[in-house]
Parts: structure tokens; C-alpha cells; sequence
């Protein structure tokens, strides 16, 4: 097993590698032309955020794995060179807590503050939301900690007085226990008031992760739950909304124009916005423009892209417009599979119904290979 345990070891360090450079490459490929070579630390959060999101679901099956190279030992640290999974548990949910709270919202308040502020004052202003959010969280943690940070556990109390020790230990399936009379443990003849309750009281960092994983869960199973109920409406009537055919130039110029306007009267808009910011004007009034310009400016974005696909340039204009109905067509497939499946999931999450599964494999026989682990997550 120790040859095993050391190319756990390897795998797991290349791994992490792997994931790194990976999002290294997301951050190079996919970032705006106008921050090349510039704002270090906000990219250093986002690639070391996206890869310790990436490892803290890749710890599941090293943990899998360690254990399993350690199965014959007593416990994991009887072998040699096997993953402290319980530390590094730790350590990547105390990071990820760390990084939520105070590290992202550090670098959001920080560069996105005014740039005609100085350093100092930036730093300042994001440093005070960060303290804000420090002594909120350092409030809730002791408070509740300290009234609910312990743990119950549900056991049996037993009492047996001493005996002599054997001579013979063929212990079998009618005699399982030491001892003369009746064959059975204490454990099956102790009355019903032998079982009580030990509470103690959680270490500070497993109460942490304890308290982050709750929030997290209740946040994934809310917005989670949104996402995957909206997905298969989404793709299909994105479908239903697809570009029926190739426009001419001069319908695709008049748009283009079109557009242009819209974006010159945004950028006017903008202006006038960043001026009343300079101003020191940022009232309830402000932030509901900000939105608005926001908002009009995702629609402008989807207005060119959409022009974009109904009017294809270049010497492969051709096969650009068939692999875009070939992405509606794909999208149609998956709204049109996907709809039974969160059918699926809303039958089986409701414990009254459980029974349709009589039914439910004969029904969607081909569901019944990606409903199981959809339920489980969803119940999760």
C-alpha cells in the first residue's frame, strides 16, 4: 500500500497544478483586451478563488481514494504518506469562507471605486466595508458559537461487572459475547432508559465550516433550484426566438446604425452619471440610473449579437450560419430532454409520491439513469 499511497500524493500535487494553470489559461483567454497587463491582485483572487472552488470538490474523491489506500490499517494515520484529509478539509472550507468575506469583497470595493480617487483613499473606503463585514461576522460567530456550538450524540449507556478472563475465544454467531447464560451482548438486553445523550461542544474551525456549508447549501438550493427549473424554458424559447434567416446589407447597415445611436446616447448617459459622481451626487436617485444604464447596456450587447448571427461575415459566412441553426436545434434537444427531467425531480422530492416509481422507470425508462443523482443532489 505504500507505493499506492505515494502516487496518491503525486496525483493529488499534479492535480492541483493542473487546475491552477487552467484557470490561468480562462483568465488570459477570457479577460477584456483593456486589463492586459494591469490590476494583478483582483486576477490572482480570481484564479486562486475558481481553483479553490475547483479543489474543494475535487477533495470528495481523494478522500475516497485515501481511504481506500489506508482500508487495512486501524486508521489512516497507521499508513504511511496518506493525505491528512481532515486538515485539508478544513483548511479549503476556512479559505473559502476567508475568500467570500473579506478577500472578494476587498478587491470589489477597491477596483470598482472612483479612479480619480488616490490609492490611500480607495484602500481606505474598501478597508472599511471589510472591517464592517469583519465585526458582523466575528459577532455572529461568537454569539452563536457560543449558544449553539455544541453537538449531541444519541448513545447507550452500559454498565457490566468484571469476569474471568477466557481461555477460549471461539466466538461465533450464537456466542458472540464473553460470558456464561444467555449469549448476547449488553448492548441488546439494556433497557430502554440506558440511552442518553453526550453533548460537546465543536472546535472553533469545524463550527466554521459547519456554519458556511449551511448558509452555502441554503443559497445553492435556492438560486440552484431556480437555475435548473429555468434552464430547459430558457433554451427552448431561445429557440423559438432564433433568427429565421440571413438579413441583406442594407437591412444589417440601417441595424448597425441603429445600434450605433443607442450606444452613443448610452455613452452620453454614462458620462453624465460619472460627472455626478465626481460631483459627489450618488443618492438613491443615482444608483437607480446606474441600473438602468446597466440594464440598457446588456440589452444593446444582445442586440449585437443577435445582429451578428442574422447577418454572418467572412469567407465562411456560410457554414457560420449553419452551425448557428445547428445551436438552436442543440438547444431545442436539451429544453425538450430537460423539462421531464425536472418533472422528474419535483415528483420524486415530494415523499407522498414516492410510490410513482412504480410507474415513473416504466414511463421514463430513459431518465432513470441521471434522475437518481439529480435527486440527490437536490435533497442534499
Amino acid at each position: 500500500m505504500g507505493d499506492f499511497n505515494l502516487a496518491l500524493v503525486i496525483v493529488a500535487i499534479v492535480v492541483c497544478v493542473l487546475v491552477f494553470i487552467f484557470n490561468v489559461y480562462l483568465l488570459v483567454n477570457y479577460q477584456h483586451p483593456d486589463d492586459k497587463n494591469q490590476a494583478y491582485f483582483p486576477k490572482f483572487v480570481v484564479v486562486f478563488g475558481l481553483s479553490v472552488a475547483a479543489i474543494s470538490i475535487l477533495m470528495l474523491p481523494a478522500d475516497v481514494a485515501n481511504r481506500q489506500a489506508c482500508r487495512n490499517a486501524i486508521y489512516n494515520g497507521a499508513c504511511n504518506l496518506t493525505l491528512p484529509m481532515k486538515d485539508l478539509w478544513l483548511a479549503i472550507y476556512i479559505i473559502d469562507s476567508i475568500l467570500v468575506f473579506f478577500v472578494i469583497p476587498f478587491a470589489m470595493f477597491y477596483y470598482e471605486g472612483d479612479q480619480d480617487k488616490t490609492v490611500g483613499k480607495r484602500m481606505k473606503s474598501a478597508l472599511m466595508w471589510v472591517i464592517s463585514t469583519a465585526i458582523v461576522c466575528g459577532l455572529l460567530l461568537g454569539i452563536l458559537y457560543g449558544l449553539v456550538g455544541k453537538v449531541d450524540f444519541n448513545v447507550r449507556h452500559l454498565e457490566s461487572s468484571t469476569a474471568a478472563f477466557p481461555n477460549n475465544f471461539s466466538f461465533s454467531s450464537s456466542e458472540p459475547c464473553i460470558g456464561n447464560g444467555a449469549r448476547q451482548c449488553s448492548g441488546y438486553t439494556a433497557s430502554p432508559s440506558s440511552k442518553t445523550t453526550w453533548t460537546m461542544r465543536s472546535t472553533f474551525p469545524e463550527y466554521v465550516v459547519a456554519l458556511t456549508t449551511i448558509v452555502g447549501s441554503v443559497l445553492f438550493s435556492i438560486f440552484g433550484g431556480v437555475g435548473i427549473a429555468c434552464l430547459p424554458l430558457g433554451l427552448i424559447f431561445s429557440f423559438i426566438r432564433r433568427p429565421k434567416a440571413v438579413i441583406t446589407r442594407s437591412q444589417y447597415i440601417k441595424e448597425a446604425t441603429e445600434l450605433g445611436k443607442k450606444a452613443r446616447e448610452l455613452k452620453k448617459a454614462a458620462d453624465a452619471l460619472h460627472q455626478e459622481q465626481k460631483n459627489g451626487s450618488k443618492g438613491r436617485k443615482w444608483r437607480k440610473n446606474i441600473k438602468a444604464v446597466e440594464k440598457e447596456l446588456l440589452l444593446l450587447e444582445d442586440d449585437v449579437n443577435a445582429l451578428e448571427e442574422m447577418y454572418p461575415q467572412g469567407e465562411k459566412a456560410e457554414a457560420t450560419w449553419a452551425m448557428t441553426i445547428l445551436g438552436y436545434l442543440a438547444k431545442l434537444v436539451l429544453g425538450v430532454f430537460g423539462s421531464p427531467w425536472n418533472c422528474s425531480i419535483c415528483i420524486f422530492l415530494l415523499l407522498p409520491f414516492a410510490c410513482c416509481d412504480c410507474w415513473g422507470n416504466d414511463a421514463w425508462p430513459e431518465t432513470g439513469v441521471y434522475h437518481y443523482p439529480s435527486n440527490e443532489v437536490m435533497t442534499f
